[in-house]
């Protein structure tokens, strides 16, 4: 395995667990634990996790609104299942309002050839992505975040309200049963928003790391949402609340 495969399956569980140990790492990934340490190492330098005595522990404060070229690297594996459970809801000539998260750049990914569907985005990097594909790409305009790659701002907005569109693929930081579905900063949690106000339906990505968890801002309300779709079964608490909720859960 090489060393950035291994550093993403341990951001993958400290993530999860919130907690890793240097020891029970090495016997996971068959090396030695001064191998575990410049992992750690090097992750801690990247302001992913702070190192401790026989560890390391989540970097809580940094894992809100980290930037698109860390997250791209996060639970990636997770990320890829989690788009081809959610291409198989898209259906030729759809229109489609698609946010700048990493999740659903992986969509993307997986049907940037497909030559009948519309995709609106605020994303600079799945603009970049559909570049040479015969597909019909609109951006939206607004105010470059440098952090993300993605537009926003009044101007994001009012491109926004001009179409009326078959889906809205969205991703979060995070969604709990008390506080909905949040993200990590204002400007695009608003975005967000507008995607679904203007789509039929709306098909929310979300890994097993963000469930139970709140990022600063609050997007939307579980009543928005119509199908879920993550990468592997929730709790059965949360698989009778999305019921509940009348969301499609997809694992």
């Amino acid at each position: 395995m090489l060393g950035i495969e291994r550093r993403q399956k341990i951001l993958s569980k400290i993530q999860q667990e919130r907690k890793v140990y240097v020891n029970e790492l090495a016997g996971i990934f068959n090396v030695t634990e001064e191998t575990v340490r410049r992992d750690l190492e090097k992750l801690e330098k990247q302001k992913f996790l702070h190192r401790s005595y026989g560890g390391a522990v989540l970097n809580e404060h940094t894992y809100d609104d980290i930037s698109f070229s860390k997250r791209i690297n996060l639970n990636l594996g997770e990320k890829q299942r989690i788009a081809q459970k959610a291409s198989v809801l898209i259906n030729e000539k759809d229109s489609i309002m698609v946010d700048a998260s990493t999740t659903c750049l992986e969509v993307v990914e997986l049907l940037k050839n497909e030559k009948d569907i519309t995709w609106i985005t605020n994303s600079i990097k799945i603009v970049y992505t559909l570049i040479h594909s015969s597909a019909k790409v609109i951006a939206c305009g607004g105010t470059l975040r440098n952090h993300s790659y993605s537009l926003t701002g009044a101007d994001a907005i009012d491109i926004l309200n001009k179409y009326c569109v078959d889906i809205a693929l969205i991703g979060c930081k995070g969604i709990s049963m008390q506080q909905g579905i949040t993200e990590s900063n204002e400007a695009e949690s608003v975005v967000k928003n507008k995607m679904v106000e203007q789509a039929r339906i709306t098909i929310l990505l979300a890994d097993h790391s963000k469930f139970d968890n709140n990022g600063f801002a609050k997007t939307l309300d579980f009543k928005q949402i119509d199908y879920l779709v993550t990468d592997v079964e929730p709790s059965d608490k949360w698989v009778d609340f999305l019921k509940k909720k009348d969301i499609k859960l997809i694992y």
